[in-house]
């Protein structure tokens, strides 16, 4: 019991100062704060929305089995929009975990992606969660929060910084990701049915 008061403890100590709260320097403002899928493609958005785990970062890939494709961090109240070909797809999300989410991308739709935040051991762990497009949804695009998550924050992009922190630290995502990549496919088919994004999540602007 004591151990895991600690652990609170030192997390909480860790989200209360200054350097918590610092805007992380590996990704810089995007130049489109209004992006909309290109001819042909899907645009996906990844966003976080949590005070809880918000100076911590979280790093979102493309992660087919075969390879991994490093799309940018995330912290709180970020946004980071990928073009993508429509089809089939796995994203993954990695912190003191791995976590993943497959789609199913319509050419000409934007769809979103929400990154939740957990306790973990010594850190926030991170959560992927499709945002779907109907109203019984726990997370809806036609919902009021979304619209509160939409309006805070800035897109960002990818800079020199980000790319050299994934280079420094491949090695370690590879192996999170072959970690937690057998548990995902230990799920219970109804517990990864909810962990998808479908074609017809996607929203086709005005």
């Amino acid at each position: 019991m004591m151990s895991k008061l600690l652990r609170y403890a030192l997390l909480l100590l860790l989200l209360c100062s200054p350097v918590a709260f610092a805007k992380s320097a590996q990704m810089a403002p995007a130049a489109d704060q209004n992006p909309k899928p290109e001819a042909g493609k899907a645009l996906v958005v990844f966003l976080r929305s949590s005070f809880v785990g918000g100076g911590i970062s979280s790093s979102v890939y493309e992660a087919p089995d075969s390879e991994t494709r490093f799309l940018g961090i995330v912290q709180n109240k970020d946004k980071l929009a990928v073009q993508f070909e429509p089809g089939e797809h796995r994203f993954m999300v990695i912190a003191e975990n791995a976590d993943f989410l497959d789609a199913k991308l319509d050419a000409g739709k934007t769809y979103y992606v929400l990154i939740s935040p957990r306790m973990g051991v010594w850190k926030a762990r991170f959560s992927l969660f499709p945002i779907h497009n109907r109203a019984d949804a726990e997370y809806s695009v036609q919902s009021a929060d979304f619209t509160k998550w939409m309006a805070s924050g800035e897109y960002v992009s990818m800079n020199p910084e980000s790319q050299a922190w994934y280079e420094k630290n491949k090695a370690s995502v590879a192996d999170k990701k072959a970690d937690y990549l057998v548990k995902w496919n230990k799920m219970l088919p109804k517990d990864r049915a909810e962990l998808v994004l479908h074609a017809e999540d996607g929203v086709v602007a005005p």
